[in-house]
């Protein structure tokens, strides 16, 4: 980046603070899935926090290598549509309908708070998230998938439960995850056998 004059270096300060203020929102921003415990759901921060510290942690499973910064800021950022957009459960299908329109607004919206580079970059990473086929993306995925999944096993399928989730639906929702790891796949279909063997997970 070219040296910036001392008033253009304060108004970027300015939009990187209105983008840090704003994006507190993702705070507010709770998910269907239960903390570890069962107390309460996660939100998207936490959400996003501990996806960021899985890629930390499971980039050694990865068939393919993978960039770790970026899949790291990508997980970060890839939720913060959300602040306008609301969650989507991954098995409302017909929130799902509406879901693509909904996030690129805000994206929209979101990413041009920041300056120009800084937001064609995180729009760009998001961009890729969506269109699942790098790598990065394939990695980004799996956690976004895996860690759901690893919270419900340890709030005793409490989510599942309650909106009826068949192993069905978990396995469309992940059919891409062989390609990107096997054992996590392998370790994910253990999860949900033990859960459909305790009753929590519809078998068909």
């Amino acid at each position: 980046m070219e040296k910036m004059t001392e008033d253009a270096q304060r108004e970027r300060l300015e939009q990187q603070i209105r983008f840090i203020i704003e994006v507190d929102r993702v705070k507010n921003i709770f998910r269907q899935t239960y903390l570890a415990d069962g107390q309460r759901k996660e939100n998207d921060a936490e959400h996003s926090w501990h996806l960021a510290l899985c890629a930390v942690l499971l980039k050694e499973h990865m068939e393919e290598d993978v960039d770790l910064l970026k899949v790291m800021t990508m997980v970060l950022i890839h939720d913060l549509v959300e602040i306008d957009a609301g969650d989507t459960y991954a098995y409302d299908a017909e929130g799902a309908l509406t879901k693509r329109g909904r996030e690129v607004k805000a994206a929209d919206r979101i990413f041009s708070i920041l300056p120009e580079d800084q937001g064609s970059y995180f729009r760009e990473l998001w961009d890729e998230f969506e269109a699942y086929e790098t790598a990065d993306a394939k990695f980004a995925h799996l956690l976004d998938n895996f860690q759901p999944l690893l919270l419900n096993d340890a709030s005793d399928g409490r989510s599942w439960s309650e909106h009826g989730v068949h192993k069905s639906q978990v396995c469309r929702r992940n059919e891409r995850i062989p390609e990107t790891s096997e054992i996590i796949w392998e370790k994910m279909l253990e999860i949900m056998d033990d859960h459909i063997a305790r009753g929590h997970l519809k078998a068909d």
